[in-house]
């Protein structure tokens, strides 16, 4: 292993939260980027010096080597920047999907997304951006406000604003400079998935991938008779368990993704770099509230 990150899905993996949990004693962490060291003789997709990601989460990624299955990674280019290999299997392939499965988006079209600052919400706006793609994102209100918003729109954040503001007469105001949205990505729940409801175009979708708030997602009846709106989930280890029979589809996204990387369009988020041997400090920061930067354990 070169890198791997710490994401939220992990530390809930620990504490016996998560959709899937390893029989123990298990490694941790789900994704991650390695370089092949040997092959076997029957291996034919692969070979020693490839980068590779994990093809599905529970594979323990946070160790400095490991003997895998040819079918249990995929490889990656290896002239993209480490960080963002060592990020790539998760929050970017979960934006991507998002963003082309639930609704047919053209340029010009309107997303609106909660938790903007977290690694999905970054690869939502970046690839969002490269479609010619609008997106409105929401942020909690917090002292650097004003910077936390200058480096998302940096990075192609059409608007960015606070929780509160979604109920205000404002939003009336940024509505005049680009359309409704088609799409809502709920990642918090809780309060601010309804007032993200409230924004969405007649028929369109909000779509739940997270629930940091850790409460439930309330649905107004308004909201389904008159707006007809559809409420989504997302996992994206269950859209890849779903292809594993096909491999054209995640290399394809795979591909895509990368390409948008090699072109400057889509960077890893912000990173801190912590070696394997601190990993304690990495996971006690990882939980820390309003941490904007990814921990990243490098091997």
């Amino acid at each position: 292993m070169l890198a791997a990150p710490i994401n939220p899905s992990d530390i809930n993996m620990i504490q016996g939260t998560y959709a899937i949990l390893p029989h123990l004693p298990a490694v941790g962490g789900n994704e991650g980027v390695g370089q092949v060291l040997k092959v076997g003789s029957q291996v034919k997709s692969l070979k020693t010096g490839d980068w590779v990601i994990p093809r599905d989460a529970g594979q323990g990624t946070w160790r400095t080597a490991a003997v895998l299955a040819e079918d249990d990674v995929i490889s990656l280019p290896n002239d993209i920047p480490l960080l963002s290999a060592a990020t790539l299997g998760v929050n970017p392939c979960t934006a991507f999907r998002m963003l082309s499965d639930f609704e047919d988006l053209k340029p010009g079209d309107s997303v609106i997304q909660n938790a903007a600052n977290s690694g999905v919400g970054q690869a939502v706006i970046q690839i969002a951006a490269a479609k010619g793609i609008n997106t409105i994102n929401v942020v909690r209100d917090r002292p650097e406000f004003s910077q936390l918003s200058n480096r998302l729109k940096a990075i192609g954040a059409s608007h960015v604003i606070k929780e509160e503001a979604l109920r205000r007469p404002e939003m009336k105001e940024l509505f005049k400079t680009c359309p409704k949205p088609k799409l809502a990505l709920n990642g918090v729940g809780g309060k601010s998935a309804t007032e993200l409801l409230r924004h969405l175009q007649i028929g369109g979708s909000m779509v739940t991938y997270g629930g940091m708030a850790k409460l439930p997602v309330t649905v107004p009846v308004s909201a389904l008779i008159f707006k007809d709106v559809k409420i989504r989930g997302f996992w994206v280890t269950q859209w890849k368990r779903d292809h594993s029979h096909d491999d054209r589809a995640l290399r394809a996204m795979l591909d895509e993704l990368c390409s948008l990387i090699q072109q400057g369009k889509l960077t890893a988020p912000a990173c801190t770099e912590v070696g394997l041997q601190e990993y304690y400090k990495a996971l006690d920061t990882a939980m820390q509230p309003f941490i904007s930067a990814k921990q990243v354990l490098i091997m």
